[in-house]
């Protein structure tokens, strides 16, 4: 394992296994590091993306994957979603989608002469919620109870969804007619926020070499794409990250950052106690992926864009003026003293 404190960025982890360990090694780290080398059979350079889907896991938390048409972030996840022994679904939202296609409903059975509950595509491991804002808020609306409550209550009854459970939603930053925008309280549902960029020039002609090559984005079997983790690993990692030692100047060093945000004159909306300690956990899990049993300030900074970016809301005037939310954040976190 490289020195985590060389680079602060998420795509700085850097695994130590080779693509062919799998998770009868009983190791849950090395089956989570083999994650990037099997996903970068299909997926060129967006290892950023890729740690932060494997720290929402630890973190029992759901991912929004933001870019721009064409970048891959469906394939992202469906390459997750196939090296991963877990059940997966995917859903496209669209306009016309009802929240019952989502969470599923009460069918009458003529066989019965009785209503039984038709579980809708949320009860899997791993959904893929494509093009989330293009579903009206009703709809958009139905994934609260699931993606906070773990559960869906149909008729006054609730059923649990099963474990682990993540919501990878999509959504494109640059298309706004015909789409609703998700409002602060469903953001808030969404432990980070993952921008997917345009690929460098290098990784763009690795893509085209690929294809040329015959490869085929839609038969990822034939990529060679194969399960490297089980649920059993995601949940022996989860109690590892658990054990993770926050210490009491770690800890007020992660309340510093998220107050600092209330006080910016740029933003309307700060972080919210509720981000605090999303930050935290999101920087537990990058301590113990890069190998460490405690966290260290670096990683708090490693993950403040994508945990905080979407719980923060700039002030019109400094929208117009071409701050962006992660600018606020970085001047914060350059800002705020780090302990010692």
């Amino acid at each position: 394992m490289t020195d985590p404190t060389a680079d602060t960025t998420p795509g700085s982890w850097q695994p130590t296994s080779t693509a062919g360990t799998t998770a009868a090694t009983g190791d849950p780290r090395a089956a989570l590091e083999s994650l990037r080398a099997e996903i970068g059979k299909a997926v060129v350079g967006q290892d950023p993306a890729v740690t932060g889907l494997v720290v929402a896991l630890l973190c029992r938390g759901h991912v929004l994957l933001e870019g721009v048409p064409g970048v891959a972030k469906t394939l992202l996840v469906r390459s997750l979603a196939a090296s991963l022994e877990l059940d997966t679904k995917r859903v496209q939202f669209t306009p016309d989608l009802m929240p019952a296609d989502v969470t599923g409903s009460l069918v009458y059975d003529t066989r019965n002469a009785e209503f039984s509950f038709q579980p809708g595509p949320v009860f899997t491991n791993l959904m893929l919620a494509d093009e989330i804002n293009r579903t009206p808020p009703k709809t958009q609306s139905s994934l609260l109870e699931a993606m906070e409550e773990r559960q869906v209550t149909v008729d006054g009854t609730p059923r649990p969804l099963p474990e682990p459970f993540l919501v990878a939603a999509t959504q494109n930053p640059v298309e706004y007619e015909g789409t609703y925008p998700l409002p602060e309280a469903q953001l808030d549902r969404f432990l980070l926020k993952l921008t997917v960029p345009l690929p460098s020039r290098q990784d763009e002609i690795g893509v085209l070499t690929r294809h040329a090559a015959g490869f085929d984005p839609r038969d990822l079997n034939a990529a060679g794409i194969r399960p490297v983790a089980t649920a059993a690993d995601i949940e022996a990692a989860r109690a590892a990250v658990a054990k993770t030692t926050v210490s009491p100047d770690i800890a007020a060093y992660v309340v510093d950052v998220c107050r600092a945000t209330r006080e910016s004159p740029s933003l309307a909306l700060g972080v919210s106690p509720r981000g605090a300690t999303a930050l935290l956990a999101t920087a537990r899990a990058w301590a113990w992926l890069t190998g460490r049993d405690y966290v260290i300030p670096d990683d708090v900074k490693a993950l403040a864009l994508p945990t905080l970016r979407h719980r923060v809301k700039l002030r019109p005037e400094a929208e117009m003026e071409g701050v962006t939310a992660d600018s606020v954040i970085t001047a914060v976190l350059a800002q705020v003293p780090v302990p010692r």
